[in-house]
């Protein structure tokens, strides 16, 4: 397993992120334990999860699994960097009082005591901010953070969905009161969707922040989604049958995936390898549902993708160019 230095911290963390959303929805808690098992066998130490999975009814129900997880004892909460979410509405379906969502400073505090005991530890190491919330102003969002770090509830915070100038402005505002600021960015970034590299990958680099792909396989899209309708009549759905419905996109699919098929690569490891190549990522997130899906991933890191094959996926999924000169006519 690569490691690697997560940003500007003292972090040393895996090339690849484990994602932790299946757990509970898709995943019963027996399974989900036996792939925290073999991640962390295999040298993944970084595992990703927010208070809202599990959904619907269930929302913490995921960081309940990890929680039962890491009470089996066996060093794994000593081996695992912990990384998890706030922001989202925490409420049952239906119901709404103040306070119960976003960033406010209540919020901040009820949310980590809860997430804490859910997941049965003293402390989170990266305590990400899920959106962006346009009401609390970020002098607020750091002062509470700050009193988190002092009671040693948590170590580092992150952001997760922040536009370029977003990361901008909670950094600087971070530094005018000396502290380290976001120290990590969970951003949508793959081959399909590469528009963070015109400003976030950027100003994360500038800040000195870990760049954190999330949906690496852009929702299945990359995982060789035409060959499994063609093979096994398994059809897309979802977001992903809406996507495949644009004559555009579904050419450029079946391109990706022929191109891959003459060089007899597997479409969803190249998807992981090739962002592990790109300037400013730390890890992609993989949300195995199941071991086999697990092992699919753990291949990537292996992989070493030809200046060729890289040249032509270039030319299939055109990047957006660097900023400013993208933005020229």
């Amino acid at each position: 397993m690569e490691y690697t230095q997560l940003g500007r911290t003292g972090l040393e963390v895996s090339r690849l992120v484990l994602g932790t959303m299946n757990f509970g929805p898709q995943t019963d808690e027996s399974d989900s334990h036996a792939i925290m098992d073999a991640a962390l066998a295999a040298g993944i130490n970084y595992f990703d999860t927010a208070n809202v999975y599990g959904w619907g009814e269930n929302k913490g129900r995921t960081e309940q699994i990890i929680g039962t997880w890491f009470a089996q004892g066996g060093g794994r909460r000593d081996q695992t960097v912990l990384a998890t979410k706030v922001y989202g509405n925490m409420a049952g379906d239906g119901d709404t009082w103040p306070n119960h969502h976003k960033l406010s400073a209540l919020n901040i505090r009820r949310a980590v005591d809860a997430s804490l005991k859910r997941l049965q530890t003293d402390y989170i190491d990266i305590y990400q901010f899920h959106h962006v919330d346009r009401s609390t102003p970020v002098d607020e969002i750091w002062q509470a953070i700050e009193v988190l770090i002092q009671q040693g509830k948590i170590l580092y915070a992150g952001s997760s969905n922040f536009p370029g100038w977003k990361i901008a402005q909670a950094n600087e505002a971070a530094a005018r009161r000396g502290r380290l600021g976001l120290v990590s960015e969970q951003c949508l970034y793959n081959l399909a969707e590469r528009r963070a590299e015109m400003e976030v990958i950027p100003a994360a680099q500038e800040y000195g922040l870990g760049v954190i792909p999330w949906s690496p396989l852009h929702g299945g899209l990359l995982g060789g989604v035409l060959k499994k309708e063609a093979t096994s009549g398994r059809r897309a759905s979802g977001r992903s049958a809406e996507a495949l419905a644009d004559s555009t996109i579904r050419g450029q699919i079946q391109s990706y995936e022929d191109l891959l098929d003459k060089h007899g690569l597997a479409p969803g490891e190249v998807a992981l390898a090739w962002l592990l190549t790109r300037p400013g990522v730390t890890g992609p997130i993989v949300g195995p549902r199941t071991a086999d899906q697990l092992a699919s991933a753990l291949r990537a890191l292996e992989l070493e993708l030809s200046s060729e094959v890289l040249s032509s996926l270039d030319e299939i999924f055109p990047g957006p160019g660097p900023s400013p000169e993208a933005f020229a006519w």
